[in-house]
């Protein structure tokens, strides 16, 4: 979907597809006809953005025959889907029953991150719609935070200037514009938007910038304002935004609450969990481990478990849904859109509890498209308006 911000922006709002689990090329597309272009359907929306993962053993498929790119590009057209962003972020194997810390493999010190990088932005540049200004790619912040020795950091910088290069080459060959965003994750080498600012100020701005997943801003306790401020002083831009919500309790010594959290602790996916007591964040890497009693229960829990948008779980648990609001409010709300790319990131409908998850293919699209349904409705109350496709195509 596509919106107007007041100041002329157009502002691109998709969900991701790392929901679906599909590592070929035949995988995507059928993905496209059994949950992408229903949700459009849905919304009654004549025009649907998706943001692709598209694993490392897809790209190879798409960068081997340029015909393949033109399959793809071709099946989103017929859909009424359109692809402006990518997320690189994991490079394989996203639907493993057990994926935790490997999902930050490789990292940016591993010359195969640099490669998977390029050749999703390179994908990118031919699935782009004609008329888009640029295009986005997401990744890993550098990698898990241990271990992290100067030599390797340095490593890592080499590869964010010879990335910088290849994105400006790509450019000068297609005519498109692709940009790569860090994502801020806790546990990461950035974690946060200080982090942000000392490990990758400095970056081309033309090229490279920030992901903001809004999820892990709210875990990390930050403050939307100030964390813009602070990236927009670094010369970091908001190249792409994951709304998203974690989840929370506000009372986690409540017998009630740990229950509850507890049917959240799932073997997938790392579900680190951090509290603020007088403004100083601490935390642990999972949430069997906060429950396990690592983590003093005297302050609110808040939870990297990306949580429905539009629906609070069993209580007395809560979303972070208001943090949500208020960043979609800082990046959209002024006279200047501060970021163009929005992307829904719910990839975790598959391990929610039971009596929570999709029970089938239509349950699970029907959850994706209330979500887009809730942004659509937050985009408003902040003066965007809903473009239809007489008038982006005029």
């Amino acid at each position: 979907m596509r919106f107007r911000h007041p100041d002329g922006t157009t502002v691109h709002l998709a969900y991701c597809s790392n929901v679906h689990q599909a590592e070929d090329l035949d995988g995507v597309v059928d993905q496209l006809a059994a949950y992408a272009e229903p949700v459009r359907e849905s919304l009654d929306a004549d025009l649907l953005g998706i943001g692709l993962w598209l694993a490392r053993d897809v790209v190879t498929e798409l960068t081997a025959a340029p015909d393949a790119v033109r399959r793809l590009r071709t099946e989103l057209a017929a859909r009424g889907l359109e692809t402006v962003t990518l997320n690189a972020f994991p490079y394989g194997g996203f639907h493993r029953e057990v994926v935790k810390k490997d999902v930050y493999l490789p990292d940016w010190a591993d010359p195969a991150r640099l490669r998977y990088t390029v050749d999703c932005a390179r994908v990118l540049a031919g699935l782009l719609p004609d008329d888009a200004r640029r295009g986005s790619v997401s990744t890993l912040p550098l990698a898990w935070r241990t271990p992290w020795p100067t030599e390797v950091r340095e490593s890592a910088r080499r590869a964010l200037d010879r990335l910088t290069v290849e994105l400006a080459d790509l450019e000068r060959e297609t005519g498109r514009t692709i940009r790569v965003g860090f994502e801020p994750e806790p546990g990461c080498v950035v974690e946060n938007t200080v982090q942000a600012a000392r490990e990758l100020g400095g970056v081309d701005p033309e090229r490279l910038g920030i992901c903001l997943d809004t999820c892990h801003l709210a875990v990390q306790f930050e403050e939307p304002l100030a964390a813009l401020r602070r990236l927009a002083d670094a010369g970091l831009p908001v190249v792409k935004v994951q709304a998203s919500s974690a989840l929370q309790a506000d009372d986690p010594a409540d017998p009630a609450a740990r229950r509850a959290l507890a049917r959240f602790a799932e073997p997938r996916f790392l579900h680190q969990t951090r509290t603020a007591p007088d403004g100083t964040v601490t935390g642990v890497d999972d949430l069997p481990e906060a429950l396990a009693g690592g983590l003093a229960p005297d302050s609110p829990w808040r939870v990297h478990f990306h949580a429905p948008l539009h629906a609070d779980p069993e209580p007395p648990l809560t979303t972070t849904a208001s943090e949500l609001t208020s960043a979609l409010s800082a990046l959209l709300g002024g006279p200047r859109a501060l970021s163009d790319h929005i992307e829904v990131e719910t990839y975790t409908w598959s391990v929610l509890p039971e009596h929570l998850r999709p029970q089938d293919r239509e349950g699970l699209v029907a959850g994706l498209a209330a979500e887009l349904a809730w942004t659509r409705e937050r985009f408003q109350e902040l003066g965007l308006t809903s473009l239809s496709h007489k008038e982006f195509v005029s």
